[in-house]
């Protein structure tokens, strides 16, 4: 049996419906905060279990039976550890014999403010002697695809990137990764570098959305503190505005982009390139 926390989120609804391709549904339990709010995952016939990262005893219980788990990173910077150990204890304690975990990119060099709790929850899932997957995830494409609407309407992208490049996937992309090494052998105790293999810089980006769409637009780089106070004048909450600045600015040094394959070869496949993420988006 399969245990997918945060299952109800965007990448943990993708690695459920990936899995249901390759093992039964009854062999898949997808961990939630909120049950009575996951009628789309029962529609699927998998076992819905109440699973709060804020609520340890509910997590032993959700976990009883399990042999892997994959451990979606928690979303709020400064409570993503705390709540990881909290999840890795009750793993252990229901006898789960392995736990993939959904890193970032070079975790353990990596100089972008999310980092930390990554790099610590990667030591601590490791002292605990149970079997382990690190799944570091690079940029997401959909973060660059949010924007074209935007952009549509204004004709511009905004941003603090510079010529820095991304070495961007799709969500599918990495649940299908995550899928790989819950279901395959071979995958204990590896590290993996995740990344897509058609990096991009925001100015490309741009140019190739322009094309698609028919109409021009641009990419306007801005001075760091111009770009923060545009986020937060949009209305974005200052802890995902943090983020997104310090990226951008860290692109710049490479923090984004890999030659990593690690990605295709568990896919099978060559990952998504922006252009079909682009044309997807303008699709929708």
């Amino acid at each position: 049996m399969i245990v997918i926390t945060g299952a109800n989120g965007n990448l943990g609804q993708l690695v459920v419906k990936n899995l249901l391709q390759v093992i039964p549904a009854n062999q898949i339990v997808a961990a939630v905060r909120n049950p009575e709010k996951s009628d789309n995952l029962r529609a699927l016939g998998v076992d819905v279990r109440e699973a709060d990262y804020d609520r340890p005893e509910t997590l032993v219980e959700a976990f009883k039976g399990a042999e892997k788990l994959l451990l979606i990173s928690a979303v709020v910077p400064g409570e993503r550890l705390r709540q990881h150990k909290t999840v890795i204890d009750a793993a252990k304690q229901a006898g789960v014999k392995l736990i993939a975990y959904t890193s970032m990119l070079r975790a353990d060099t990596s100089s972008l403010n999310l980092a930390g709790e990554h790099q610590a929850t990667e030591a601590y899932l490791k002292s605990t002697g149970v079997d382990y997957v690190l799944l570091r995830n690079g940029w997401y494409l959909e973060n660059s695809t949010a924007v074209i609407a935007a952009a549509l309407a204004q004709g511009t992208i905004i941003g603090s990137a510079g010529q820095g490049r991304f070495a961007s996937a799709t969500r599918a992309d990495y649940a299908g990764a995550a899928v790989t090494v819950l279901t395959q052998p071979g995958h204990a105790n590896k590290t993996y570098e995740l990344a897509g293999n058609h990096a991009f810089s925001m100015a490309e980006f741009a140019e190739e959305l322009s094309k698609q769409a028919g109409r021009p637009i641009v990419y306007k780089d801005l001075p760091p503190a111009e770009y923060e106070a545009t986020l937060l004048g949009l209305g974005l909450p200052r802890m995902i505005v943090d983020v997104i600045v310090d990226a951008d600015i860290k692109s710049s040094n490479g923090e984004l982009d890999s030659s990593s394959r690690d990605l295709s070869q568990l896919l099978g496949r060559s990952t998504t390139p922006f252009s079909e993420a682009i044309k997807v988006a303008l699709q929708s």
